[in-house]
């Protein structure tokens, strides 16, 4: 890290400010610092060291003290945090602890959060999917929110730029509703996935089921050797951060990609505070931090500024943001910003049983989990009593049960001789919710953090068009499960509040016009022009698909825009 010479106005200027280091904040600082700008990138959390860093990742199951579960007294101090499926004894320091960082649920909701270099890109599950227009024209098609200001024509480019430079693997399905990329070999589905496919399409042509696309190199390129990564090693303990690199994260991708530019500072421990306003110059100036252990106020200066703090974090600076011409927060004109806040709908599950192929097993790990189901309700016209529809994720395993009953050799035998069962089956359901007014955060007009930022209220939940997609897609798995002679089927309503699915989006939406959103096609503030947001809080809806390569895609395009507005001196 670069010294920084606190007493000097030139010393705390660059000409870019990234806020944020994960997915989205990484690669804005990749971009800023490749064309040539000299960027600071401020994360709020500690410095997390690629390899150096991940003090569990080659720990054996026997070298966790807890075997790997979380003590109860934690998981009592901590009930937000221990609800996500990945935070166990190897991944816990990566995640934000409730007292913490507390914020205020009007409506229940669990902000899963990881602060430190890096962010969530290290927690991430890695699912990649392009949007396509069904995803792009929905709000206009379906009446609600706004209109996207953009297509995939718009996008596409740069979901190739992005995905040459991630690694993502994935095979061609032709498909239009979910585009093909530029992609490495793709994980192949086991015996039972490949059959429920086979009898999936065969009865119900619309309806697709193929290998997940994910963000592991499956085949190393050059350009992946230099970035020092190789071929993932499939041990699917990704949560502990990888030290082959084998799956993408900002650690091990592209902030050392920005530092090898020479042109990256970077700032950890400090928390922002807000964006600093210039009435008279009509722009951004800067961003105030908060030193995360000393507290000390700290003011820093640039041309332009992206915002990458994650969708609520970045809502959080933005409506904490306030000025005289922006008493409500910065670039909220519209009256927007923090509202029509949406996520994925991952209430549901559905297992069962296959007693058939019971001559085959699995051998080894499957980075990419399995199968995927594309959105096939209301594409090509509304024919449900919803709006939109839901993806969903699919997997067969085979496990080996042993008679633990009994004493002496009998006992000993059968625990060394255990015996196949049948297959298990199982789906998860991720369906598109949709943005509303009333779905918004907000700062609480009195009570303040450690670090002196206003508290943030989180006011969404589930609706009825939720409900109801939520009943079909149980009611449409279980005839596919029962059509493919699968048995023993369970449905799994649970009651998992928004928040857990860590997809929530929105608050500082795209949009043509600037009475209804805060940012335009180039995910730039229509009111103030040097500030862009291209991480969850851009969008304007929520789709079905895993957003993440979207972030990456939406910081790569905007950065390109950005740089060549400013050589033109037109922000």
């Amino acid at each position: 890290m670069a010294n920084i010479n606190i007493d000097s106005v030139k010393d705390r200027t660059y000409d870019a400010i990234v806020i944020g280091s994960g997915i989205s904040g990484g690669w804005s600082a990749k971009e800023l610092c490749e064309k040539g700008l000299k960027t600071l990138v401020l994360e709020r959390g500690r410095d997390v060291k690629h390899i150096k860093d991940y003090p569990t990742t080659n720990m054996n199951p026997w070298e966790f003290e807890h075997r790997n579960e979380m003590p109860y007294e934690n998981k009592k101090e901590n009930p937000i945090v221990s609800r996500c499926y990945a935070y166990h004894e190897d991944a816990a320091h990566f995640f934000v602890k409730d007292q913490e960082h507390p914020y205020v649920q009007d409506k229940p909701f669990d902000w899963i959060r990881g602060y430190q270099v890096g962010g969530k890109s290290l927690l991430w599950a890695r699912q990649t999917q392009r949007w396509s227009d069904f995803d792009f024209e929905g709000p206009q098609r379906d009446g609600f929110a706004v209109d996207w200001p953009i297509r995939y024509a718009d996008l596409k480019p740069w979901y190739d730029y992005v995905e040459r430079f991630a690694g993502i693997s994935g095979d061609k399905d032709g498909l239009p509703e979910l585009p093909d990329g530029e992609f490495l070999p793709g994980y192949p589905l086991n015996v039972v996935e490949k059959y429920f496919k086979q009898k999936v399409e065969g009865k119900y042509p619309e309806r697709k089921v193929i290998s997940a696309r994910c963000a592991h190199i499956s085949k190393p390129q050059p350009i992946h050797i230099e970035q020092g990564r190789t071929q993932c090693q499939n041990r699917t303990l990704c949560q502990r951060g990888c030290p082959f690199g084998g799956y993408f994260s900002s650690n091990a991708s592209t902030l050392p990609w920005a530092a090898k530019t020479g042109n990256m500072t970077l700032r950890p421990d400090a928390v922002v505070h807000s964006i600093l306003y210039d009435k008279d110059k009509n722009r951004a100036i800067g961003v105030k931090v908060i030193d995360r252990n000393t507290k000390e106020e700290i003011d820093f200066f640039a041309k332009v500024i992206f915002v990458n703090a994650a969708a609520i974090n970045t809502n959080l600076i933005l409506l904490n943001s306030k000025s005289e011409r922006f008493p409500n927060g910065l670039g909220n004109d519209s009256g927007t910003l923090g509202k029509y806040v949406a996520f994925h709908n991952y209430s549901a599950r559905i297992y069962a049983e296959y007693e058939g192929l019971l001559d085959y097993a699995t051998a080894g790990r499957n980075p990419a989990g399995g199968g995927y189901i594309p959105r096939f309700r209301n594409l090509h016209k509304q024919e449900t009593d919803y709006l939109r529809g839901y993806a969903a994720g699919f997997g067969a395993w085979r496990s080996q049960h042993s008679d633990r009953t009994g004493w002496g050799d009998d006992l000993k035998n059968s625990l060394l001789n255990p015996e196949w069962g049948n297959w298990g089956v199982g789906s998860h359901m991720m369906g598109e919710t949709i943005p509303k007014e009333a779905s918004y955060v907000a700062l609480d007009k009195t009570k303040n953090d450690d670090w002196g930022i206003p508290l943030l209220h989180i006011s969404v939940d589930y609706d009825d068009n939720d409900a109801k997609m939520k009943k079909d897609y149980l009611d449409t798995m279980e005839d596919m499960f029962t059509e493919a002679g699968f048995t023993n089927i369970r449905r799994d309503e649970n009651s998992q509040a928004p928040g857990l699915d860590i997809h929530e989006m929105g608050g500082a939406r795209m949009g043509h016009d600037p009475k209804t959103s805060v940012l335009n096609k180039w995910n730039q503030m229509h009111d103030v022009s040097n500030v862009f947001v291209t991480d969850g809080a851009a969008m304007t809806s929520t789709s079905t698909q895993n957003p993440s390569l979207t972030y990456m895609a939406f910081s790569a395009r905007s950065v390109d825009y950005a740089v060549k507005e400013l050589k033109k001196g037109a922000i």
